[in-house]
């Protein structure tokens, strides 16, 4: 027990900053976004605590954190601001994809299998697609941001995060409709 303590600890500490940071990059109101903070760190303690194993507690942090985000905009009335986010000219958010986890046992399954599913194909990227998905779609970057530090022209990261879309959409398609079959979605 003291060993997964000091795990939980170091994970919270060492992503802190930067999960806050991504968080209100997100969400306007710092009430707000501190809620979702810990709510996260919550999630994470429970996860552990209910012996399911986070191998990866930075990464699922920040698939809780988007989530909650996902939640809290989800609740607002249509035509309030969600702080940017969501941006991306009509695109459907990977969010969009995905059943809510408020939605029952069903959903919530559905849920995890299409984020493993998601973890998968992502792994499947090209590194330079899968680089920029992550930067762009996790860590809450600007196009322009990454450009000045990689040096890569922002036509070309728009152009390898569309590949990355395009193939993430293929995947998670597939399962989903396999839910969709099921009733489980």
């Amino acid at each position: 027990m003291a060993e997964q303590d000091r795990r939980l600890s170091e994970a919270v500490e060492r992503e802190q900053p930067r999960l806050r940071s991504f968080i209100r990059k997100r969400v306007p109101d710092l009430s707000d976004a501190e809620d979702i903070l810990q709510d996260v760190f919550f999630e994470l303690v429970e996860a552990y605590r209910l012996m399911k194993p986070v191998e990866q507690a930075g990464a699922w942090m920040f698939r809780v954190a988007r989530n909650r985000i996902a939640d809290l905009f989800r609740k607002r009335r249509p035509g309030e601001s969600t702080g940017g986010y969501g941006e991306g000219g009509g695109e459907t958010s990977l969010e969009d994809l995905l059943p809510s986890p408020d939605a029952g046992p069903d959903a919530l399954f559905a849920r995890g299998v299409l984020l493993d599913e998601l973890e998968a194909a992502l792994e499947e990227l090209p590194g330079n697609q899968r680089d920029v998905f992550v930067a762009h779609e996790i860590d809450g970057r600007s196009f322009k941001e990454i450009s000045a530090e990689t040096g890569v022209g922002v036509n070309t990261l728009l152009a390898r995060k569309r590949y990355a879309v395009l193939h993430l959409r293929r995947r998670l398609e597939a399962i989903h409709r396999e839910f969709g079959k099921e009733g489980g979605i």
